[in-house]
């Protein structure tokens, strides 16, 4: 959520820089909520000094002997001071609502556009593969072998879904425990087991409630709660109506879970074999920091993600986003885009963005001032280090051989049991 007191001190400064997103932000509907927010609330003042004097008018004629009896207007006073705090909450609620639908502002370094023709490549890593056969696409390389099956995936599941079978669901795991094992013991971070099911609260705070509920799975229960559709959503959470201590932070958490979208507004976009599916697993990075580590965190936590493609020898680009391509609670996001022979091009596989307070608002996560001050917003990053699916993809294709095999990566072979191709 955007700091309330930036909007109330600079909205048209506010709105421009949203406006660069492309979106259809009106602040004349912010001006007129607050507005009567800010006549409502003079009202209420007005009307509760009235019933505190006159109340203690008629404490003062108790005192003195007089009639204690409150004069019947009081009465009549507070009972319209009653329906107005019930008016003034109800108005809080519409202008909370209004809020929770405003994305994140663009930070100043991130490029004007539309679009993802307008994200900028910041760097390379490598070189794409040539190859003196035609490269096969991961589809036909997973069929070929009896590893990949849509199709018994589609009698149990409908489309896209998939089954792994011997070899190719074993690489999965791997990647999984490689990708886990990296970012604990080099990188640093605390490794988590976290709900795959959470209630509404925990994706507001993160961002994906009210807005995106289209793109999530709701169960039917009594309450509302939803399948993740990242472990940021758990992770993330965990700091929650908490005030950290200083000397905890940063907090650098990772974890492997399952991943589920509904992705309502992709239908027919992107969903050959296993590039866009309902379930999907990922390996996630979340970090914690005070307000000033967080652009210092946000190359680091890139520099992790593409570490575990450099030890997997895919190549890859960076790119950050154009501030019409950006998440809905991002400022600031760099996508890892690795290189996919079966297509041709580079597909993003990690997405790595610095949210600053906005989610840290939302969820009451703050951290304690030295020195006893006023508690402070943290700040919150995250990226998918990697997405174990695309990352399969990528593998698959980048390192297939001439009669269809699978080359093993150096690095990955330990978790493979010394495995070099399948």
């Amino acid at each position: 959520m955007l700091d309330p007191k930036l909007l109330r001190n600079d909205p048209d400064g506010v709105f421009r820089r949203l406006a660069l997103r492309g979106g259809d932000y009106d602040p004349a509907a912010y001006r007129g909520l607050e507005n009567r927010r800010k006549a409502m609330q003079v009202e209420l003042e007005g009307l509760q000094a009235d019933v505190n004097r006159r109340s203690r008018e008629t404490g003062e004629r108790k005192a003195g002997g007089g009639a204690a009896q409150m004069p019947a207007d009081v009465g009549r006073l507070k009972k319209l001071l009653k329906e107005k705090r019930a008016q003034f909450a109800g108005l809080q609620d519409e202008l909370n609502g209004f809020l929770l639908s405003l994305p994140n502002i663009p930070d100043e370094s991130v490029p004007p556009g539309a679009d993802e023709s307008a994200n900028a490549e910041v760097r390379r890593h490598g070189d794409a593969r040539s190859f003196d056969f035609k490269p096969r696409d991961h589809v036909a390389l997973g069929e070929q072998s009896g590893l990949l099956d849509i199709a018994a995936a589609a009698k149990i599941s409908g489309s896209r879904y998939c089954v792994l079978y011997g070899a190719l669901a074993e690489l999965q795991r791997a990647l999984t425990r490689f990708m886990l094992e990296l970012h604990v013991s080099r990188h640093g971070y605390r490794e988590v087991y976290a709900p795959y099911i959470v209630h509404a609260d925990a994706l507001t705070g993160t961002g994906q409630l009210p807005k995106f509920e289209g793109d999530l799975f709701k169960l039917q229960t009594d309450n509302p709660f939803y399948l993740i559709p990242t472990a940021e959503v758990s992770l993330t959470n965990l700091c929650r109506d908490r005030i950290i201590e200083d000397g905890e932070l940063p907090l650098k958490l990772v974890s492997h879970t399952p991943c589920f979208r509904s992705e309502a507004g992709a239908y027919g976009k992107d969903t050959h074999g296993l590039m866009r599916q309902h379930q999907f697993e990922k390996v996630e990075l979340v970090q914690i920091v005070a307000a000033g580590q967080s652009w210092q965190a946000l190359e680091e936590l890139t520099a992790h993600a593409e570490a575990v493609l450099q030890l997997l020898e895919l190549p890859y680009r960076v790119v950050v986003l154009c501030a019409g391509d950006l998440g809905f609670a991002s400022a600031k996001t760099y996508d890892i885009e690795v290189w996919m022979p079966g297509e041709g091009r580079y597909r993003e596989i990690s997405s790595c963005s610095n949210m600053l307070d906005f989610q840290a608002r939302r969820m009451k996560a703050r951290v304690r001032a030295p020195g006893g001050g006023k508690p402070a917003l943290v700040h919150t990053l995250n990226g998918s280090g990697l997405a174990v699916g695309r990352t399969l993809i990528a593998l698959m294709e980048n390192h297939q051989t001439e009669d269809g095999r699978i080359r093993i990566p150096a690095a990955l072979q330990a978790y493979m049991n010394g495995c070099e191709v399948i």
